[in-house]
C-alpha cells in the first residue's frame, strides 16, 4: 500500500485540539486557483476521500493513504472558477457513518457546543465552514452525510442530483448512489458553487446530463409531511419541526400528509440487505489484505458485505424498484393532488458524542431517519438551518425534490433560511443579501414549460401515460375543468378515449382531469401523437385558470355515448367493470 508522503513544508498536521480535528491536511498557504472566475477570492475545503493533486487521501485511514496524480474532476473545476484550495478536512472513515465520531483523527465536536456530535461522514467539511475558517466545502453524501452535519452545526448542506457533479476521484461508498456535496453558511453560495461544479464527466461511469427545472415552485406550493414522525424523545427537536411547518406555509406552503412507509423501507435496505454489499465491493482489494487497519463499527459494517450473494443484490434491487414506485405514488397523490415538494426534519435529535461513542450503531441509524432513502430514491435535497433550540444547539430542516428539482430547492430554501433570521454558522455574522439563484429563470424571461390538461388515455395509468413521462413531464395537480363541459366515450378508438366538448353555461359539469408540466421542447412532438377527432385547444379550470388540454371536434360526437354523469374517465371506466346486477 502506498504509505503517507513526507510532510509538506506548506502543510501543517492536525492536533489533538477540538477545532483542529476538523482539519487531515491543513495548507498554510492555500492552493491558489484561477485568477478571475465566478469563485474568485473564495476559500475552500475538501473531505479527505475526494483527491487533491499534492495532499495525500486518506479516507481517514493511514493504512489505505495514496497520493493522487490529478484533483478530482470537481476540486479542478473549482479551482478553475477562481476558488482556492485550504487543505483535507475530517471524516467518518470511508465515509461510513452519520455522526463525525468514527475517526482515528479523533472525533470532530459540534460547532456550537463540543460536547455534541458534528454528525458525519462528512464531519470535518461541516465544522471548518461553519466556523468561518472557509468560505465553503466538498463533502460526500451517500446515506445523508451531505445534510446531517449541516443540519447540526447551522448551515447549508446542497446534496445534487445523483450524477450531476462528477464522482471522478472521489473514493467511493456505495458508488452508484454517491453525490459529491457543498456546504455554505447560505444558500446563495452554495448555488453557486453547484454552477461551477456541474456538469457531465464520461470518465464518472455515473455522470448524466441532467435538464434542471428552472421555475420556481408555484405560488402556492405544496409540501408533504411524513404522517409518522420519530424524535426519539427529543421534545425540543418536535417542538422546532412544529414551527418550521408554519415558517413554510407562511411563505405559501399548503401542508399534505403523506405515507411515509415505503421511503422508510427504502431507507433500511441500504444497510439491512444485501445492498450493503457495494460498500464492500467500494474497498474489496484494501479490506480483504488490511481489515485490522479499518476500525470498528465501519469494519463491522464494511464485513457484511461478503455474506451475500449475487441473488440476494439482485432481491434487494428489485425490492428498492417495487418501493420507488410505492413512493412515486405519494408524490403524485399526497393530499389528493400530490406534493411539489417533501419537508423532513434534517436530523430528529441531537447526542453527545459520549452517548454515540456508547452506542454506535443505534444512534447513529436514529440519525438518519430522515436521510437514509434520498439518493436509493435519486431526489435532490436541501438542508437548510431553521432556528437555534432553547438549549443553544442549532435545528435544520430538509427540502427534497425530484431529480432535477436542485435549483428549485435553492429558490425555495433561500427564501426559507433568510426569514428565519439566523446568522451564519457559528460565526454569529448576519446572513448576506439574497442573490438570484443561477438556474431559475426571472418571470420576464420566456416560459421553459407548458402545462397540459389531459382527460383520458393519458391519464396515470392509463395506456398513453408513457407519452407524457418519456417527454420528461410531470403530474402537477388531480383537479376538475370548469363546469362548462360534457364527457363522451368515442366509439371505435384503440386505445378506447373521450371526447370532452364544451358547452353553454349550465349545460355542462366539472370534468376530472390532471395537469402535468412539460418541457417546452418536447410539447411540439407530444401535439404531432394526438389523433383526429382529438385536438388540442384551451381548457377552462375550476380554479379559474386556463391551460392547454384536449378537446374533440363535435362532429365526431354523433352516436358517442355521453358519459357526463360519472364526471371522469377514470369513474366511467370503473363503472364498466363491475357486473349488472341480474334482473328480478
Amino acid at each position: 500500500m502506498v504509505h503517507l508522503p513526507s510532510p509538506d513544508p506548506a502543510l501543517t498536521p492536525s492536533s489533538a485540539s477540538e477545532g483542529a480535528r476538523a482539519w487531515i491536511r491543513h495548507r498554510e498557504s492555500p492552493l491558489q486557483g484561477a485568477v478571475t472566475g465566478s469563485l474568485t477570492g473564495l476559500h475552500f475545503a475538501v473531505k479527505d476521500n475526494i483527491d487533491a493533486a499534492g495532499l495525500p487521501t486518506t479516507a481517514a485511514c493511514a493504512a489505505f493513504a495514496y497520493s493522487p496524480q490529478a484533483h478530482a474532476t470537481v476540486v479542478q473545476k473549482l479551482l478553475d472558477a477562481g476558488a482556492s484550495l485550504a487543505g483535507k478536512t475530517n471524516l467518518d472513515q470511508f465515509a461510513c457513518g452519520l455522526n463525525g465520531t468514527r475517526s482515528p483523527w479523533g472525533a470532530v465536536p459540534n460547532a456550537f457546543d463540543p460536547a455534541y456530535v458534528s454528525g458525519g461522514s462528512s464531519s470535518g467539511s461541516a465544522h471548518v465552514v461553519a466556523k468561518g475558517q472557509v468560505d465553503f466545502a466538498l463533502g460526500t453524501d451517500t446515506a445523508g452525510s451531505g445534510r446531517v452535519p449541516a443540519g447540526l452545526n447551522n448551515i447549508v448542506g446542497l446534496k445534487p442530483s445523483k450524477g450531476l457533479i462528477s464522482a471522478r476521484g472521489v473514493v467511493p461508498a456505495a458508488q452508484s448512489v454517491d453525490c459529491v456535496s457543498i456546504f455554505a453558511r447560505s444558500v446563495g453560495l452554495a448555488a453557486q458553487v453547484l454552477a461551477a461544479a456541474r456538469g457531465y464527466d464520461p470518465a464518472d461511469p455515473y455522470s448524466r446530463t441532467l435538464t434542471l427545472a428552472d421555475r420556481p415552485f408555484p405560488k402556492t406550493f405544496r409540501f408533504g409531511v411524513p404522517d409518522a414522525l420519530a424524535f426519539f424523545g427529543d421534545r425540543l427537536a418536535e417542538a422546532e419541526f412544529e414551527r418550521a411547518r408554519a415558517g413554510l406555509r407562511e411563505l405559501g406552503g399548503v401542508e399534505v400528509r403523506f405515507a411515509y412507509q415505503p421511503f422508510a423501507e427504502a431507507a433500511a435496505l441500504l444497510y439491512e440487505s444485501a445492498l450493503v454489499a457495494e460498500r464492500y465491493a467500494a474497498i474489496r482489494d484494501f479490506f480483504d489484505a488490511h481489515e485490522a487497519a479499518v476500525m470498528e463499527p465501519v469494519r463491522g459494517i464494511i464485513a457484511q458485505g461478503r455474506s451475500y450473494d449475487a441473488a440476494d443484490l439482485c432481491i434487494a434491487q428489485t425490492r428498492l424498484r417495487a418501493l420507488g414506485q410505492q413512493a412515486a405514488a405519494q408524490w403524485r397523490e399526497a393530499g389528493g393532488q400530490g406534493m411539489d415538494v417533501m419537508l423532513v426534519p434534517t436530523a430528529p435529535t441531537h447526542y453527545t458524542i459520549a452517548q454515540m461513542q456508547a452506542d454506535p450503531v443505534a444512534l447513529n441509524r436514529n440519525l438518519g431517519a430522515y436521510t437514509n432513502f434520498v439518493n436509493l430514491l435519486d431526489y435532490a435535497a436541501l438542508s437548510v438551518p431553521s432556528s437555534i433550540r432553547p438549549d443553544g444547539l442549532p435545528f435544520g430542516i430538509t427540502l427534497i425534490g425530484p431529480c432535477g428539482s436542485d435549483w428549485q430547492l435553492a429558490e425555495l430554501g433561500q427564501r426559507y433560511h433568510h426569514a428565519t433570521g439566523l446568522t451564519q454558522g457559528a460565526t454569529g455574522e448576519p446572513l448576506p443579501a439574497p442573490v438570484p439563484i443561477p438556474g431559475i429563470r426571472s418571470s420576464s424571461e420566456a416560459p421553459s414549460t407548458v402545462r397540459v390538461a389531459v382527460v383520458g388515455a393519458h391519464l396515470s395509468g392509463m395506456p398513453l401515460n408513457t407519452q407524457l413521462t418519456e417527454r420528461g413531464a410531470r403530474l402537477l395537480a388531480q383537479t376538475t375543468t370548469a363546469p362548462h363541459y360534457r364527457l363522451y366515450a368515442l366509439p371505435g378508438t384503440m386505445p378506447p378515449k373521450p371526447g370532452l366538448q364544451r358547452v353553454a353555461e349550465g349545460q355542462g359539469a366539472r370534468i376530472a382531469v390532471e395537469v402535468w408540466e412539460m418541457p417546452i421542447e418536447h410539447y411540439g412532438s407530444f401535439v404531432a401523437l394526438v389523433p383526429a377527432p382529438l385536438g388540442i385547444g384551451t381548457l377552462s379550470l375550476d380554479d379559474g385558470g386556463n391551460v392547454q388540454g384536449f378537446l374533440c371536434e363535435a362532429l365526431a360526437l354523433n352516436g358517442a355515448l355521453d358519459i357526463t354523469a360519472h364526471g371522469g374517465w377514470r369513474a366511467y371506466l370503473a363503472a364498466q367493470a363491475v357486473p349488472t346486477p341480474p334482473q328480478a
